[in-house]
């Protein structure tokens, strides 16, 4: 392949050198697929240009963050458009008028950020006026805000404070033609055509689009939210989730609440999954504003280590669920009476936190499992494949279980956790590389559990979006209807695929599992990019740019 020479007047990095390309060929999730090129530009106009200047070489473009995309989303046969250097923060300021509608009911205020600003640095300026910015995902700390628009992020307060979505008030796109406008939440519609053509797309075909592809579940990040859509009338609702694949986002307008004063945690240990399933469906009604489960199965894994969960033999299932309030007052009220509602659902054992120090402790239970995947024998590997399943809140335990079988039956292990106060499970399955049919077993996996998804009414995307992963997938589990709403929804925002193709609707032949990076008969790296991926991934370094990380250890 002839190395592409740079859109002329691009202000940034365009490098199509061997060690570019291979230092974002991966991401966190389990996809390898080399890129034309990688652009990292530098202003908002330097991606007007870059966008521009695919349209006249049809060179695909693949927008990406910090590269913590778990579904491959962020890697692929294009050119890389690391949006992490546009890190333009403004100030705080109040909420008000048409821009809350369609938001959470408590916002109050607002804050515009680049997409390339860490959701946990938009969460400490908040901090200083007493606010929170309260979607949270585990990657808080160096995923980007772009990023979790892209893909309309949740992470356990989505129980009581919703995903993404529910906290963008406007989006700065850079759509397929390289026009550029915001598009805010109770502000006119700019007179774009991509803009006119999605309009006139959802006129026409979105009420029985609607119809046949809205699902019973508490999360969905998978495929374009037109229900969303339809429901608010605001055109940012489907942006939200798109993944890259119908605009660049250039600025993020996200909203902020009241930090509350305070709160308490709480661990229940339950002998039976149905328990805990119960007593998770129960949770939001008692009041939590978060719930997580801890299955047996990571319990298995802590067990005998620093990291044990302290709790009684036989254990099938923890919950880790939260109260917050006003004050101290509200917060131990509530935890005693979440405490009453688990107890009464066969809870064996309870344990609660009503310190900071208290809280931080038994947090540190549902934080703790990717450092214990990461210290695994190298040779096993956490391959995750189905970690993102969500499915309507009765099935919840009969999803667990599913899961549970169809490991057993590929003679492989796993690790299952999530938010089960929605239902949303994620699972790693644990793969010994060394094993000639790892790979047949791995994919009868991802096809039982994708049926299982299917029949249960659930989604194969609660919160990481389809990426290349599951877009070939989604045809069994959502159905012909589905896939052709979003393919034409697609058109009508990109008729050329030039914006992440392959990502929500996949291309001809595309199959879920492609190049895995831990498959050892894949050809090596250069070392240079093998050594800095491995730090990024060590160090849970995300947040590092990757062309300057890898020159210098290209230079040592």
């Amino acid at each position: 392949m002839s190395p592409l020479a740079a859109p002329r007047e691009f202000h940034g990095s365009f490098r199509s050198d061997e060690l570019a390309r291979a230092v974002y060929s991966e991401a966190a999730g389990v996809a390898r697929e080399w890129p034309r090129a990688v652009a990292v530009p530098l202003t908002t106009q330097a991606v007007v240009t870059l966008v521009r200047w695919a349209n006249a070489t049809q060179q695909p473009l693949i927008a990406r963050g910090s590269g913590t995309s778990m579904a491959g989303g962020a890697v692929g046969d294009g050119v890389i458009v690391d949006l992490s250097r546009l890190r333009d923060c403004a100030d705080i300021a109040p909420l008000s008028g048409a821009r809350l509608r369609g938001l959470a009911a408590a916002a109050t205020h607002s804050v515009i950020v680049g997409p390339g600003v860490l959701r946990g640095e938009v969460d400490d300026a908040a901090r200083t006026l007493g606010l929170r910015f309260p979607v949270d995902p585990s990657s808080g700390a160096y995923c980007t805000v772009g990023g979790m628009a892209a893909t309309n992020a949740a992470g356990p307060h989505s129980l009581s404070r919703g995903p993404m979505r529910d906290w963008v008030v406007g989006l700065e796109c850079v759509f397929a033609d390289a026009t550029r406008a915001w598009i805010r939440r109770g502000a006119p519609l700019p007179d774009l055509p991509a803009v006119q053509r999605l309009v006139a797309w959802g006129a026409e075909h979105g009420e029985r689009a609607d119809r046949r592809s809205t699902l019973a579940v508490r999360k969905d990040s998978s495929g374009y939210a037109i229900g969303a859509w339809r429901a608010s009338g605001e055109l940012v609702d489907l942006l939200v989730g798109s993944e890259g694949t119908m605009a660049l986002f250039t600025a993020i307008e996200v909203a902020l609440e009241p930090r509350p004063a305070a709160s308490a945690t709480m661990l229940a240990a339950f002998a039976s999954l149905d328990q805990a399933a119960a007593a998770a469906l129960a949770a939001s009604g008692a009041g939590a504003a978060t719930c997580e489960l801890l299955d047996r199965t990571l319990l298995d894994l802590a067990r005998g280590g620093a990291r044990a969960v302290p709790v009684p033999d036989g254990t099938d299932a923890v919950l880790l669920s939260a109260i917050e309030g006003d004050d101290a007052f509200v917060a131990d009220v509530g935890i005693r009476r979440l405490r009453a509602t688990f107890e009464a659902h066969g809870a064996t054992v309870v344990t609660l936190g009503a310190t900071p120090d208290d809280e931080h402790a038994l947090w540190e239970w549902r934080h703790a499992a990717s450092p214990m995947l990461a210290a695994l024998d190298p040779s096993i590997a956490s391959v995750q494949v189905i970690e993102d399943g969500c499915v309507p809140p009765p099935q919840l335990a009969a999803y667990v279980r599913g899961v549970r079988e169809a490991l057993t039956r590929q003679r492989l292990r796993g690790v299952i956790f999530g938010h089960a106060g929605d239902a949303h499970m994620h699972v790693n399955p644990l793969v010994d590389v060394r094993d000639g049919d790892w790979r047949a077993r791995l994919e009868a996996l991802v096809a039982e559990v994708a049926a299982l998804t299917a029949r249960l009414g659930g989604t194969l995307a609660g919160e990481h979006g389809d990426g290349r992963l599951r877009a070939p997938l989604n045809a069994a589990v959502r159905g012909a209807d589905a896939m052709t709403a979003w393919a034409g929804i697609k058109r009508a925002a990109d008729p050329e695929s030039l914006l992440n193709p392959g990502v929500i609707v996949p291309v001809e032949a595309q199959q879920a599992l492609g190049k895995i990076k831990y498959d050892p008969a894949l050809p090596p790296l250069p070392a240079a990019a093998r050594d800095a991926l491995d730090e990024v991934r060590r160090t849970r370094g995300y947040a590092q740019p990757r062309l300057e990380l890898v020159d210098a250890h290209s230079a040592r």
